[in-house]
């Protein structure tokens, strides 16, 4: 592995009890894997190499407790830094680092900070003041810790008031939810009541035009039968009909009868039958006694002229 990617270094052969030298190695990455497993190397001196930026991972190496990076071209350090918790001195001396992660608040036990030559932020910069001597460095370390768990407790409180928010305005959004769904329930309720309303007024009206419409007819229907017998004109009286009518009526249907079977016999098939034979011969007994009639009548009519 090339020198500039740290990777081919020997690392057991430049720990020296518990400090590792890493300076002027040229490095452009920061070899995390390898130095994960030298956790006897609590001091590490990465300072005079062209590191720009520090990998993620390089916040597991949790066993260091001096940390050299002067001297490089950091523009910032990992968000998660402050996982460092045993780092008591921390060099960044000479690099591009304008603020530090809020996770360095975390650094519960630094004791020794250097953060000059890097173009921090104005507040940044008048709080970490000069590290010219070991007095001003201790006192730079208490200083921007005291100055980043106040970023940090402000950005917990902003946190706070933005998730009580976000939770107030839940809470509002549900009340305005239950106050709307209230609502559509109060104006289903009296859509129904004023539905129900006006279908018993429909019914009502219904059945008092139904009660009129039979008082009506029942008065039409009194109205009618009373003229119809105050004036019906008086009926004569019947006479019982005479027995000469009846004698009358007996001999014409007597006769009907007679003229059927009659005609029965003379048009029907019925002619062959014996009660037919004896019915047609009758009949030509009873003509040719007419017509001898007729002849004696006309006969005695002819000599009472002479």
């Amino acid at each position: 592995m090339s020198r500039g990617s740290g990777k081919g270094l020997s690392l057991k052969d430049k720990l020296d009890g518990n400090e590792l030298d890493l300076s002027l190695c040229d490095l452009n990455e920061v070899p995390v894997r390898e130095l994960a497993a030298l956790p006897k190397a609590t001091v590490l001196d990465l300072s005079c190499n062209n590191l720009i930026s520090l990998p993620s991972d390089f916040c597991s190496l949790m066993h260091l407790v001096k940390l050299d990076l002067s001297k490089n071209r950091l523009q910032q350090l990992p968000l998660d830094f402050g996982r460092l918790v045993n780092l008591q001195h921390l060099d960044l001396l000479n690099n591009r680092l304008v603020t530090l992660p809020v996770s360095f608040a975390q650094l519960k036990n630094l004791k020794w900070l250097d953060l000059k030559d890097n173009p921090l932020d104005p507040v940044l910069a008048k709080v970490a003041g000069d590290c010219l001597d070991e007095k001003q460095c201790k006192q730079a370390a208490v200083k921007v810790l005291q100055h980043m768990k106040a970023i940090q407790s402000e950005q917990d409180r902003q946190r706070q008031r933005k998730l009580q928010a976000e939770r107030e305005m839940e809470k509002k959004r549900e009340a305005e939810q239950r106050a709307k769904e209230a609502l559509e329930r109060e104006l289903r309720k009296r859509e129904k009541a004023e539905e129900k309303e006006r279908r018993r007024r429909e019914y009502d009206a219904q059945k008092a035009a139904k009660q009129e419409m039979e008082k009506k007819t029942k008065k039409e229907i009194v109205h009618t039968r009373k003229p119809a017998s105050s004036s019906r004109p008086p009926q004569p009286p019947r006479h019982k009909p005479s027995w000469s009518r009846s004698v009358l009526r007996i001999l014409l249907f007597v006769l009907f009868c007679i003229l059927c079977t009659l005609a029965a016999c003379k048009l029907t098939e019925l002619q062959h039958q014996p009660l037919c034979i004896s019915v047609n011969t009758l009949y030509e007994d009873v003509v040719a006694a007419l017509q001898n009639h007729k002849t004696l009548q006309n006969m005695l009519q002819h000599n009472s002229h002479q």
